[in-house]
């Protein structure tokens, strides 16, 4: 029985009222929640839509990293924050057009060879222009090199011998302040060979067809290759001396443009490498510090530039087979012959000079990373005129120096600081900089972040060309797509010759040198029978896309004016010249302000696959297992790894395969893992707060690192990020024999162009070995087992390294190696 109280009056009627509000509640419910959130989301959608309509710098247009950054002013302004469109119109609005031709003109005029009275003047002008600005610190530094210079007393001769080797006639050398710095010294009497541009192809084809190098001077023609490398091209083969002239095939011959006269000859230093060839390695701060001693890349035989016409007599003379139709050239010796010739005599009495050089700096302190440095600078000294050798560059630096100035006044502040710096001694090789480098190497490759090169900055109006590092591709690629730079731009890799190359190839700092060039090629010659047309070849494969479109004839000539370059621009040199400064100051602003730095490491990655695919094919001409069983896998690797400390030991009898007994795994293993720890990295970085400041900062110091063969002494994950370009400097060659140490675009033995072309030699015969191109294998030598060896195990370490230094500490590095 269950016991009930008396129930309250009405109670009954209320249940059934409340019930029913509760039902229809649960039936409005989802209606009501979709209600609020459409609300939300379209309040969400306004919000964000009037956000990107009030920060340009979030659209589609903006580079990869740190593409919504804000960039605060310094404490003493009054302005709000700086977005990049802000900055981005600060900087245009700032850089003047007018004091850019002025500048060119006035420089261009004046007397500026390294050591001379003329430059030691304009050296103070452009210091007291540095010093006119807002900077922080401007000084100079000054080098004691040895340059060598010709000898006004005693002039370079070129005589006729006759066939009792007495000399004869003299050739006319029209010009004779027009000759090669560094060359070497006395008199080479030979017969006379026609060898093309000199390269080591060119001078493996005249073997092959029967006419000899060996004992020979060399007629070769300007373009395609360095002077540097015609020279050691010819020494290679036994060439007793060279001659160098401008082919008019190699010009445009634009009737509506000026062009090189034929009795100019061109000027060029012949020193593989830069810097001071007479202290290879140290810094030239006083000579006297160090014993005497030759760079390895000093040439043993005489260089001389000559003229055309002084070419055209000597190509009458010469005698033999005729040359392959694109050996052709436009000289009235119908048709060119390989030789050889008479009997010549080349004197050369170059004199060496120690010669006091000076770099005049400029920096702006950055606010958040004043110790890291975005480093811009420009040749200023010049043989000639120099218009648009260092003319220009000097310009343009100047008037960025100004403008930045401008900014930092107008409430600017560059998270990272920038160094703006004039270079002495260009002309010789580089020496300037390279003396820079060797000087203050130990800091630099903890501290620069970039080099921007403002050499040969403007060649033509036609497209724009940029050699680089492989890690600044994407950032350049983005900023062309914003200044909507016209389709068409090529990038590639730094050569020797230029002036970016020591900062990468020597120090480990990642650079670019960019210019605008004309790419017009020449009009066929009415001689020419049945030329090979254009479009059959690659671009690379014709002469003047060889040397980057470069068909401004008067570099390193006594032409190099401002007029004549005025008129090769048809007047437009001011307007150009203007939009390498735009494109530079754009480069400048996101390298000194973005939060990360805007390096994409994942490039050498690339670089990696795209050249182990080159040696996949030979995988079956090396592949062969070791035979000892007891060894496993780090029998082979141990034995190579013993040969890199010890490489006259030769290896152990046991170890020692069967047949080559070679495999390329570790190659790809190493590669593997450096793909992997670069991916991960990359994952760390976007997943991280930007707003962190600390974990920014050591984020941009492993990019700076993220590629030497050098561990940092910090376990911080700082040693990671900062310096991406300097792990591929391999440890394991010495800087005094190999001071390009970088493994892609170093040079000597220890780079992967080396090994490749080594590996070529499996399959050429006999005297394949010629046709290498940048190995050095002396002419005659096939494919040499523990020479290859060496070289795969200095690739294979210099290459895990980099990936271990993207990996950080020792208990975060997981690789299969």
């Amino acid at each position: 029985m269950e016991l009930r109280g008396p129930e309250p009056h009405g109670s009954r009627p209320g249940q059934q009222t409340l019930g029913l509000w509760a039902a229809a509640g649960r039936r409005a419910a989802p209606y009501l929640f979709l209600m609020a959130l459409l609300i939300f989301t379209g309040a969400f959608l306004l919000g964000y839509v009037a956000f990107r309509g009030s920060c340009q710098a979030c659209g589609d247009d903006v580079l990869v990293v740190s593409e919504d950054v804000n960039y605060e002013t310094g404490p003493d302004s009054h302005q709000g924050t700086l977005y990049w469109s802000d900055l981005q119109a600060m900087f245009l609005r700032h850089l003047g057009e007018g004091n850019l031709e002025d500048t060119i003109r006035q420089t261009s005029l004046r007397e500026r060879v390294a050591g001379s009275a003329g430059m030691a003047a304009l050296t103070q002008d452009v210091r007291a222009a540095l010093l006119r600005q807002k900077l922080d610190h401007v000084w100079t530094d000054t080098h004691y090199v040895g340059l060598q210079f010709p000898d006004r007393a005693h002039p370079n001769t070129l005589r006729w011998v006759d066939a009792a080797g007495k000399p004869g006639e003299q050739l006319p050398l029209e010009d004779p302040d027009v000759y090669c710095p560094y060359s070497a010294t006395g008199n080479a009497t030979g017969k006379l060979v026609y060898a093309h541009y000199g390269r080591r192809e060119d001078l493996q084809h005249l073997r092959a067809r029967g006419v000899e190098t060996a004992g020979r001077l060399l007629l070769v023609r300007l373009g395609v290759i360095s002077f540097a490398q015609k020279v050691a091209s010819a020494q290679e083969f036994g060439a007793l001396g060279v001659l160098i002239y401008p082919d008019p095939a190699d010009f445009s011959q634009d009737p509506h443009k000026p062009g090189l006269s034929s009795h100019r000859a061109v000027y060029g230093h012949v020193h593989l490498g830069t810097g001071d060839p007479y202290t290879p390695g140290f810094p030239s701060f006083n000579q006297t510090q160090f014993p005497p001693v030759q760079s390895s890349g000093l040439p043993s035989i005489p260089a001389q530039p000559i003229s055309a016409d002084t070419a055209s007599i000597l190509l009458r003379k010469l005698e033999g087979p005729v040359t392959p139709q694109e050996w052709q050239g436009w000289l009235p010796a119908s048709p060119y012959r390989l030789g050889p010739g008479p009997g010549l005599r080349l004197g050369v009495n170059n004199h060496k000079a120690s010669t006091p050089i000076s770099n005049i700096f400029g920096c702006i302190e950055g606010r958040s990373e004043p110790d890291h440095y975005v480093v811009i600078g420009a040749q200023r000294d010049a043989w000639g005129p120099g218009a648009a050798k260092s003319a220009v560059g000097t310009a343009i630096l100047l008037e960025l120096v100004r403008t930045f100035s401008s900014m930092v006044s107008n409430g600017f502040q560059p998270r990272r600081s920038l160094l703006f710096i004039s270079w002495d001694g260009g002309d010789f090789g580089s020496v300037g900089s390279t003396e820079w480098l060797e000087g203050y190497l130990s800091l630099l490759h903890l501290k620069a972040v970039v080099y921007v090169s403002l050499d040969n900055a403007v060649l033509g109006d036609d497209k724009f060309h940029a050699k680089t590092s492989p890690l600044l591709i994407s950032l350049i690629e983005n900023i062309l797509k914003q200044a909507r730079v016209q389709p068409g731009a090529r990038i590639r890799p730094l050569p020797m010759d230029s002036s970016a190359y020591s900062f990468t190839a020597f120090a480990g700092v990642p650079a670019v040198e960019f210019s605008f060039v004309e790419v017009r090629l020449p009009a066929p010659h009415p001689r020419a029978a049945a030329p090979q047309p254009v479009c059959t070849m690659t671009l690379h494969q014709h002469p003047l896309f060889r040397q980057d479109g470069q068909v401004y004839p008067f570099l390193h000539t006594k032409d190099d004016t401002y007029e004549n370059l005025h008129k090769m621009l048809r007047g437009r040199l001011p307007a150009v010249a203007l939009a390498v400064a735009q494109l530079a100051g754009q480069l400048l602003i996101r390298l000194s302000h973005d939060h990360l730095l805007p390096l994409d490491f994942g490039r050498y990655g690339d670089v990696v696959l795209r050249h182990i695919g080159s040696l996949n094919e030979f995988s079956g001409d090396l592949k062969v297992q070791d035979t000892n069983p007891a060894h496993g896998f780090w029998g082979p690797l141990t034995s190579i790894l013993g040969w890199v400390l010890a490489p006259d030991a030769g290896p152990s009898p046991r170890l020692r395969p069967q047949a080559r007994g070679l495999t390329l795994q570790w190659v790809y293993s190493a590669r593997g893992d450096y793909i992997r720890a670069a991916e991960k990295l990359r994952k760390e970085i976007y997943s991280s707060e930007e707003s962190d400041e600390r974990l920014t900062r050591m984020y941009n110091v492993r990019i700076m690192r993220a590629f030497a063969l050098k561990q940092s002494s910090n376990p911080d994950l700082i040693s990671r990020f900062a310096q991406v370009e300097f792990y591929f400097l391999s440890q394991y060659v010495s800087p005094a024999d190999s001071p390009f140490r970088h493994i892609f675009l170093g040079c000597g033995d220890h780079t992967l162009g080396a090994l490749l072309d080594h590996v070529r030699l499996l399959r050429s015969s006999g005297s394949g070995a010629l046709e290498v191109a940048s190995s050095g294998v002396a002419p005659g030598l096939g494919f040499q087992e523990s020479r290859f060896r060496r070289q795969l195990a200095l690739l294979t370490w210099t290459l895990q390294g980099a990936a271990n230094a993207l990996s950080g500490d020792v208990w975060n590095i997981d690789n299969n190696f």
